[in-house]
């Protein structure tokens, strides 16, 4: 029992509050009535009965089945806390599903079973095939997990991954892969020894010998030294599968001219002069927790060109199956796989590898900031936290489980596949996709003004690899140029992107002379345009696209909205072009939802409102969505005479005098907009059904305020402000933006100005 008067330990503390454990279950529908009960159970949960009782594939339509998996144990061997039995292996077993939730939105329930025969473990977990989707094995003590995986690949018609085994042996053998590229090996040529003859050390050395390692190149050390042909102590059939020579041997005799260290065994196995024995340009891979087999300091006094590898998060190139298992998982479960093949592993390391290799992601780079992640020595395979694993990896998975013959619900569109799972991540991209089909179809310039920050370059990157516009960035080239050698981007200033350095610039004396022309009777002397040309990139970046050199300005990403307006408005703003609203769109669980005007007019008149509304519509449309607008107010549909409302009923007026191909109404609350039963209730001859999409308030406090709220305290995803008004010329995002914003924003601005009338 523990002392109350003792400090409680951080990770206890974080177990037990707020509520006792990491996971609980929730309903997925509705409960809230009489009629949701009935359909939920008795009688109408009957319907769904018979249905799967006709055609069992059915489970995965009518019931959660097709997205649950077991994560199984009987605690005989946790992490490094060996054999704890079921109960205290608990925590390790919550933490497991929790992962699989957060990097794969696949429901899990932990099942820790107290059986140490693994034939009567085996049994068990097969009888519970009809509950699941799949089944991961966890912390079962070898060579018992061999056996029970076995018994239940063989009986099941399920998934059945053992993740100690083989999720390690999938992320070791992308870090392999791209380890030897670096070095300029390959697998057929190296000489592996391997420490640790467990299920982790068995698995890892059979998925060498797959990607090309020869048999007779392998050499396994345990703690009784070499595994030989005719030695008795300690083997099991899997380690004698690697028995080499008929005579004892210690890893000190054996590592010589290695080129590949494999270490799953325990800490200090490997000393720094069994390094020196080594080839040029060593792979050590110590991956013992918590202490390697040697510490990657000890490495480099002997071999300065090692590769290093470790299972800790304080070190580069950490091997770590959350790279592995959530992704292998949701690719077999989407395509109803019967098992985890071959194919569907080596699928999943060439996905992991090749993610390594390209550019690293902005959110990635967000995650881990001060790290190097760039493709090299110390970088072999991406981070967890990098949100591309899930489209790339669960994608080749799936793609494999197809091609091999294993799934029984094969994709009708790898690319729709791939897509839905970059939008499970990616809030924005699924409603952004039309935007970015549109933006594809034209060669835009867009300049950004803060060109020196990492998100910018970030984006820049991105638009490079995703579209087809051309990113001009404001800032010195040679700060631009160290800041992407920084943050591991591959762009070269001058020869991907084009730059303009305010301070110097062959066009300069066309941008001051030009800057001047405009603004010569308002008070701007050729001083002090000369002093903004050098000074004010918001201003540089407005001229460009006046000049026709640039198609649209992207600018904000610090400082105050309205000084950013002021410039754009001063030299992009005609009687036909003029700022008419900014206009966010929120993406939230339930849906988009587009916010006007949060930005522009701080109190709009009843014409800026019908206009703000018109421009909303125009907007909406491109993102795919029919615009429902609300115009929003304290009054409600005449009930009060307070200025926000007689405006609103004003702008309601111009819109009920002007063709407009949109459906609007007003002046209402926010609840009476988004729920029809309220409105209806308080005004039955209602314009529209539903709930409204866009609302447009009667003054920029009102509309910041939603917008705000929705983004800390309900999670949404701001694409935008989207500047109305300007033809598409100039967009000014806010200082909180993302690179991904950035990249959204980048694609509104790609899009040609007829898209958006």
């Amino acid at each position: 029992m523990k002392d109350e008067k003792t400090p409680q330990k951080p990770a206890l503390y974080y177990h037990e509050h707020p509520k006792p454990g990491k996971l609980e279950i929730r309903a997925t529908k509705p409960m809230a009535n009489g009629r949701d009960l009935s359909l939920a159970y008795s009688p109408g949960v009957a319907d769904a009965c018979m249905e799967i009782k006709a055609t069992p594939a059915d489970a995965s339509r009518y019931t959660a089945r097709g997205n649950l998996v077991a994560v199984v144990t009987n605690g005989s061997a946790v992490l490094g806390l060996g054999n704890i039995g079921a109960l205290a292996s608990k925590p390790v077993m919550e933490g497991k599903a929790v992962l699989f939730k957060k990097f794969a939105n696949i429901d899990c329930f932990d099942i820790e079973l107290d059986e140490a025969d693994p034939e009567k473990l085996a049994d068990i977990i097969c009888a519970m095939e009809p509950s699941f989707g799949a089944v991961n094995l966890e912390d079962i003590k070898a060579p018992d997990c061999f056996i029970v995986e076995q018994i239940c690949r063989e009986r099941m018609n399920i998934p059945v991954f053992h993740d100690d085994q083989h999720g390690t042996a999938i992320v070791v053998g992308a870090a392999a892969t791209n380890a030897l590229m670096v070095v300029g090996k390959a697998f057929g040529d190296i000489k592996v020894v391997s420490t640790g003859g467990g299920a982790a050390g068995i698995a890892c050395l059979n998925m060498l010998l797959k990607l090309g390692v020869k048999r007779e190149n392998v050499w396994l050390c345990d703690i009784e030294g070499l595994v030989h042909e005719g030695r008795e102590k300690d083997m099991t059939p899997q380690k004698a599968e690697y028995a080499q020579g008929q005579s004892p041997a210690t890893l000190d005799e054996v590592i010589e001219g290695a080129d590949l260290f494999l270490g799953l065994s325990g800490p200090g196995v490997l000393k720094p002069e069994m390094v020196a024995k080594m080839a040029d340009k060593p792979v050590v891979f110590a991956l013992a927790n918590p202490t390697p087999e040697i510490m990657p300091d000890e490495v480099r006094k002997v071999a300065p060109d090692a590769i290093i590898a470790t299972g800790r998060s304080d070190f580069p190139n950490q091997v770590n199956n959350v790279l592995c298992f959530p992704f292998i998982f949701r690719g077999a479960l989407d395509v109803g796989a019967t098992e985890i093949n071959d194919a569907m592993q080596l699928g999943c390391i060439e996905g992991i590898a090749a993610l390594a290799r390209a550019t690293t992601s902005a959110e990635a780079a967000a995650a881990y900031k001060g790290e190097q992640l760039s493709f090299g020595a110390d970088y072999l395979i991406p981070k967890p936290f990098d949100p591309r694993l899930m489209g790339v990896v669960a994608s080749a998975v799936a793609k494999a489980a197809m091609e091999s013959g294993v799934a029984t619900r094969p994709l009708a569109s790898f690319e729709e596949y791939k897509a839905k799972l970059d939008g499970s991540v990616f809030k924005s991209a699924l409603i952004m996709r039309p935007v970015f089909e549109a933006a594809r179809g034209a060669e835009r310039r867009v300049v950004f003004a803060e060109g020196e920050d990492e998100r910018v370059l970030r984006a820049a990157n991105a638009m490079l690899e995703e579209t087809t516009d051309a990113p001009i960035l404001v800032g010195r080239p040679d700060v631009i140029a160290k800041r992407c050698e920084r943050a591991g981007l591959p762009l070269k200033p001058g020869v991907d992107f084009d730059i303009v350095n305010p301070e110097r610039d062959d066009r300069y004396r066309d941008y001051w002379q030009t800057y001047h022309g405009i603004m010569a009777r308002r008070g701007v002397t050729p001083d002090l345009a000369k002093a903004i040309m050098r000074t004010n990139t918001t201003a540089i970046g407005a001229i460009m696209v006046h000049l026709g050199q640039a198609d649209s300005l992207i600018c904000g990403t610090f400082g105050q909205y309205q000084w950013h307006l002021n410039y754009v408005n001063q030299i992009l703003g005609t009687e036909e072009l003029h700022p008419t609203g900014a206009l966010s769109l929120m993406i939230l669980e339930d849906g988009p939802l587009f916010i006007a005007d949060t930005h522009v007019h701080p109190e709009p008149s009843a014409a800026q409102l019908a206009e703000t509304a018109c421009a909303a519509a125009r907007h909406v449309r491109r993102f795919g969505v029919d615009p429902k607008v609300a115009i929003c107010s304290y009054s409600q549909f005449g009930n009060h005479g307070c200025d926000t409302g007689v405006r609103a009923r004003g702008a309601l007026d111009i819109l009920d005098a002007t063709p407009c191909d949109f459906t609007y109404e007003g002046e209402m609350h926010v609840d009476a907009a988004l729920d029809e039963a309220t409105r209806r209730h308080i005004f039955p001859d209602t314009r529209f059904n539903g709930s409204a999409n866009v609302l447009v308030f009667p003054n920029a406090d009102a509309a910041s305020a939603v917008r705000n709220i929705l983004k800390t305290k309900g999670l949404g995803l701001e694409v935008g402000p989207i500047l109305m008004g300007m033809g598409n010329r100039a967009h000014i995002v806010t200082p909180s933006i993302t690179a991904r914003g950035l990249l959204n924003m980048s694609a509104v601005a790609g899009t040609p100005v007829a898209h958006y009338g």
